[in-house]
């Protein structure tokens, strides 16, 4: 028996934003909300324990500067790259350094959650 990625949580200053971001970027919807003011955001019409992992937005006061853990590729389905970026780009992400040479094929953004 092998396991699979049911969900993602994400820590957030602002969960509506970042749901709202990754909404748009992924053409995910809104799942459902906690009481603590968690935001879980999923595929239309599958949800929770469909094949895609849902993301849960969970608010945090407490943003971690620098180099995260983990971090989501991304790849458009309907259109080429530079259209893609410049979508995300006016979505909020923002151009991220992670000690890229200039010559990569692909690009780094941070999230509107990420801290400058």
């Amino acid at each position: 028996m092998a396991c699979r990625i049911s969900e993602l949580v994400i820590d957030a200053v602002d969960p509506d934003r970042l749901a709202a971001f990754w909404s748009e970027v992924l053409g995910y919807v809104e799942l459902g909300r906690e009481a603590d003011g968690s935001i879980e955001i999923g595929p239309p019409g599958v949800g929770f324990g469909g094949p895609q992992p849902t993301l849960v937005i969970s608010p945090s006061g407490d943003p971690r500067p620098g180099k995260l853990r983990l971090h989501i590729d991304v790849n458009a389905t309907d259109r080429d790259q530079d259209a893609e970026l410049e979508r995300l780009l006016a979505l909020g992400a923002r151009p991220a350094d992670v000690g890229q040479t200039g010559t990569e094929n692909w690009h780094v953004l941070a999230d509107p959650n990420t801290p400058d």
